[in-house]
Order: C-alpha cells, then sequence, then structure tokens
C-alpha cells in the first residue's frame, strides 16, 4: 500500500497523501488520482507517507520543479540535484528495510551507496568558470548533505524551500537536512583539472561523524573548449514582508528521547491535545511555535501544508528572511517560527527522519 505526500506544495487537505488524515492508503491494483492546482514557484518534491522509510529508502521519491515565467535569475545551465543515499549488499541486493535492529531505527539507517539523481558519482563535463544554477533536494530518509565544491568554491545561496529569500548569500558549504532544498548558483574553476562536490559527515550529535569520512557526488570534468571569465554569482533578492508576532499563539513542543518497554526512541511532545502532540488552530488563526530539542541528535521538523518564518528569541523574522516548511533543530538549541495558518485540515508535522 502507499500514498504520495507533495512536500512542500500548499495543497488542499485531500490530496496532501497522508493516510488516516486526507486520505486512505491505496492498495495493490488501486488507483489515487492527485489533482491540484500548484500555487508557488520552486523546487518541492514528493514521497510514500505510508511506511516512508521502507518505501523512500527503496527508490520512492522525485522532484517536482515549479518554475515561474518572472523569475528573474536567467542562467543558461540549471540542473536538478536529487541528493539520497541506498543500502545494496555486493550482489546490488537492497537491504531490508529493518536492517540494523533497533538501533537502525533510532539513529536513522543510512545507505552504503550516496546517489545523485539515482546515480553513484556521475561525471559532468562542464566549461571551465560556467555560470550554473542547481535545485538541490536531499531527499534521503536520515542523511544530512554537507556540501564542499573541490577545495571550498564559493556557492550563491539564492533561494531555500519556498523560493528566494529576501537577498541571497555567499556560502562554502551548504548544509540541507532530510526534506531541506537549496537553490544556488556556482561558477566551477576547474583549471584543467576535475573538481569534486563532495559530502562531509555533519555533527547531528552524539556518534554521528565518528569513522566516518568525505563521500564524493558529483565530478565535474572540464570541456574541450576555452574557459568563461570568471562569471559573477549575481546577488538575488525578493520582496518578503516579515511576519509580525504580535497576536500570535504560542505553542511550546519539545523533542525529546522516550523509554518504553526497555526501547529508546523520540518523541515530539508540548501540544495542548492528543498525546501531546497535537495543535489546535482556527482557519486564519498566526501561531509561534517553539521547538526545543533535549535529545542528543539533531532532528529536521517538517510541517505539511503551509510555509513559515524562521524568527528570533524576539519573534522577530531571522534575516533574510525566507519561506521554509522544513527547519533543522540542532541539539540542546530552540528554533522558532511564525506561520498562518490559513486553511481547514489535519496537517501533520514530523521530524522527517522517516524512520
Amino acid at each position: 500500500i502507499t500514498t504520495v505526500h507533495w512536500h512542500g506544495v500548499q495543497v488542499p487537505i485531500a490530496m496532501d497523501g497522508v493516510p488516516g488524515a486526507s486520505q486512505a492508503p491505496v492498495e495493490p491494483g488501486g488507483t489515487f488520482t492527485y489533482d491540484f492546482v500548484v500555487p508557488d514557484a520552486g523546487l518541492f518534491w514528493y514521497h510514500p507517507h505510508v511506511m516512508s522509510a521502507a518505501q523512500v529508502g527503496f527508490g520512492l521519491y522525485g522532484p517536482l520543479l515549479v518554475a515561474d515565467p518572472d523569475d528573474p535569475v536567467k542562467v543558461a545551465d540549471e540542473l536538478v540535484l536529487v541528493l539520497s543515499d541506498i543500502a545494496t549488499d555486493d550482489n546490488g541486493k537492497l537491504h531490508a528495510a529493518d536492517s540494523g535492529g533497533v538501533l537502525g531505527a533510532l539513529l536513522g539507517r543510512e545507505g552504503n551507496h550516496v546517489l545523485v539523481n539515482g546515480r553513484v558519482r556521475p561525471t559532468l563535463t562542464v566549461r571551465d568558470g560556467a555560470l550554473q544554477r542547481w535545485r538541490i533536494v536531499n531527499a534521503a530518509k536520515s542523511r544530512y548533505f554537507e556540501l564542499v565544491l573541490g577545495d571550498g568554491q564559493p556557492f550563491e545561496l539564492i533561494g531555500v524551500d519556498g523560493g528566494h529569500m529576501e537577498y541571497s548569500l555567499k556560502r562554502w558549504t551548504i548544509v540541507l537536512g532530510p526534506g531541506e532544498r537549496a537553490d544556488v548558483l556556482v561558477a566551477p574553476r576547474l583549471n584543467g583539472q576535475n573538481v569534486t562536490l563532495i559530502t562531509n559527515p555533519f555533527n547531528r550529535g552524539f556518534g554521528s561523524t565518528e569513522y566516518r569520512s568525505s563521500d564524493d557526488l558529483i565530478v565535474f570534468q572540464p570541456a574541450n573548449m576555452p574557459p568563461v571569465a570568471a562569471a559573477e554569482l549575481h546577488k538575488v533578492t525578493r520582496d518578503i514582508p516579515a511576519m509580525s508576532a504580535k497576536g500570535a499563539t504560542p505553542i511550546t513542543l519539545d523533542l525529546v528521547m522516550t523509554k518504553e518497554q526497555g526501547i529508546t526512541g523520540f518523541a515530539l511532545e508540548g501540544g495542548p491535545f492528543w498525546r501531546k502532540s497535537s495543535v489546535r488552530a482556527a482557519v486564519g488563526e498566526k501561531q509561534l511555535w517553539t521547538i526545543t530539542n533535549k535529545a542528543i541528535w539533531a532532528h529536521p521538523i517538517h510541517l505539511h501544508g503551509f510555509f513559515f518564518q524562521e524568527v528570533d528569541e524576539k519573534g522577530v523574522p531571522v534575516s533574510p528572511r525566507a519561506w521554509k516548511d522544513t527547519i533543522h533543530v540542532p541539539v540542546d538549541a530552540t528554533r522558532r517560527f511564525l506561520v498562518k495558518l490559513d486553511r481547514p485540515g489535519s496537517w501533520m508535522f514530523h521530524c522527517h527522519l522517516l524512520e
């Protein structure tokens, strides 16, 4: 059985793909028609919301790029990069979805092969110095990606989950938790040599980087063409009005570790309703969510159906302002966001470590 969740797309609740909340699971041989208008431009993605860890881990996911005809960024070379991983044995047989037992479920299972668009370490021939635009999504079920190009060549981060940010930022690394997206400009300098995009082990907390090394993602090799003069990584801006915390309903949630029948797990607690993890809102209500991570590993929290603005401890949107649907919450840290819940339905929020 399965469903399809349209991660980041503001669809009607009946199209959200969550069994028990928006639809019944689709049985083997059955059908379900997803019919909706895509309201926003940007890079989104889709994946099952039934046995998500197993089905995503076996490769059921894909990108959804919604183009804006009025996009001010015009770059000839655009790539959509779907980052993920998969676990196979030496004969190419998929590992069982429950491999690693309880510890695998607790930490989040990561595959032994990292993938870009379904391939291991693909090679791409590019013109030295030519400007490129990369739309990147982390579609892995548990793995964080910490991206570095070559010896630390710059990225211009122009957008995140909900499209362009208020203004772009120069970055030498890009970190994406599961479910997050990035829109970047790059102009790789090759100087006659291959340059590799790698991912470093990301420190999620206790034991998450020990005995681990970097992984190659893509190898860029120089085309038989003269280099382009150093391309300018354009600054990109967008008018994003700041949300105000005035009148917002406070919602406080804690990420905690639990232990039931001797088995350690995680939970989101603090909601005033069902199982201490449900939040109620009136249509059109604005809420200020405060999420504190009291566990020993970082977690990416995803809210279905809505974009939000991250804010500081005073409730002021952080700069540059951006629309997000997935937020990284480090260990022993608190993250806050403002959201306007302007469409009816039972919308899920959860950690996007799919185990």
